[in-house]
């Protein structure tokens, strides 16, 4: 495709947050968690920028040198504590870490903090593997294969190691998407109160043959 893809660091982070902002916008579960639509243009970036920083702290961010599209990844290992996640008594010392994002991002919505529980409650545990917390593709450049790029870069990873990989997909249009890619459905939907419906995807690492 000719798209180069390269890691972000923290010199590219206003880059990334502008980015998942502008896709985000409009995304089912960003428009339950700000419902108002000019209330979410003036807030939505706090929370684009809470998962930056998490993902610059822990994990990987994969970056189209255009500055077009992005991918979080976290790595999870079997205990299912991500890096930098308290664990045991830790856990009291460090806080929550959901209300903690809630009162940085947005105070008075109980939704920032819901939606971070909600899908830890759904997420597999005890074996390690590839977590995509998010992939952004600003709108006017979506539908011409970056997403697929920038996943497939990693998957082809995971295949090498060994490694699953996993997701919620936020639309029935982005689980055709990953479906095609390996990833199915775990059976247990996530769906937000009176909200969308989030979809749990697992994908195995899969065996390349040799040629």
């Amino acid at each position: 495709m000719g798209v180069e893809i390269r890691t972000a660091g923290q010199g590219d982070r206003e880059l990334v947050v502008r980015l998942l902002d502008e896709a985000f916008q409009d995304d089912p579960v960003s428009s339950w968690v700000f419902p108002d639509e000019e209330y979410r243009r003036r807030t939505h970036h706090r929370l684009m920028a809470a998962f930056t920083d998490a993902v610059l702290a822990g994990g990987r961010i994969d970056l189209a040198e255009d500055g077009a599209a992005c991918a979080l990844w976290l790595p999870v290992p079997a205990d299912g504590h991500t890096d930098g996640e308290p664990d045991g008594d830790a856990c009291e010392a460090a806080g929550d870490v959901p209300v903690q994002v809630r009162e940085a991002v947005d105070p008075d919505n109980e939704r920032v903090e819901l939606v971070a529980r909600l899908t830890d409650g759904v997420h597999p545990s005890g074996r390690a593997h590839a977590y995509l917390w998010m992939i952004g593709v600003v709108p006017g450049r979506q539908g011409e294969g970056l997403g697929t790029l920038l996943i497939e870069s990693v998957l082809d990873r995971c295949d090498r190691e060994g490694l699953p990989a996993y997701l919620e997909a936020s639309s029935a249009r982005s689980r055709g998407l990953y479906e095609r890619l390996g990833f199915q459905f775990t059976g247990r939907p996530l769906d937000l109160p009176d909200g969308p419906r989030m979809w749990p995807m697992w994908r195995e690492p899969q065996t390349v043959a040799a040629v």
